[in-house]
């Protein structure tokens, strides 16, 4: 078990490595990650040996954190015609909030259990907008995710984002057809 000091510094990384990416891209310096830690250079090649260690753990704790938002919307939001729409709309949101999301989409991070809890929390909530024909029946969660994945990238503008992402709904959408 790390000591508590040791698992502070993680922390305080992973959270200035979070800002500094979002703020500059994932070609920040980790310098500047350290810096704003508040520890050396030394502490931070401790915990992440690599930059794309640091990455692939930022990613790791933002899928974390939107798997646990889609299963709370799977699980507890009563309208299921509308919990896959909302969750879409906060993973732009958070690329938009995270650059590092975006840039990263074009590096092969191994993610490993944290994708697969992560897209079995997608499912559940495509199956349930499903149940209630809000979505197409032959929509499946692997192009729901190459959505996400793909309007990712125009997250950056917000207008942009926005009129992609009612383009993709209609076409999701059981109605109308």
């Amino acid at each position: 078990m790390p000591r508590a000091d040791a698992a502070r510094n993680r922390e305080r990384i992973l959270a200035a490595a979070e800002e500094v990416f979002a703020e500059q891209g994932a070609n920040a310096s980790t310098e500047e990650v350290a810096r704003r830690a508040g520890v050396a250079i030394g502490t931070v090649f401790r915990h992440f040996p690599a930059k794309a260690d640091l990455l692939t753990a930022i990613l790791k704790n933002l899928l974390e954190e939107l798997e646990a938002e889609a299963g709370y919307l799977a699980c507890r939001d009563e309208n299921h015609a509308t919990g896959l729409f909302t969750f879409f709309r906060s993973v732009l949101e958070q690329a938009a909030a995270k650059r590092t999301v975006v840039e990263a989409l074009d590096v092969r991070i191994d993610l490993g259990e944290v994708f697969t809890d992560f897209r079995d929390q997608v499912e559940l909530l495509l199956h349930r907008a499903q149940a209630v024909d809000a979505v197409r029946l032959e929509i499946e969660v692997d192009e729901v995710l190459a959505l996400m994945a793909a309007l990712s990238q125009a997250a950056l503008d917000a207008d942009l984002r926005e009129r992609t992402t009612e383009i993709v709904f209609a076409g999701l959408s059981a109605r109308g057809r």
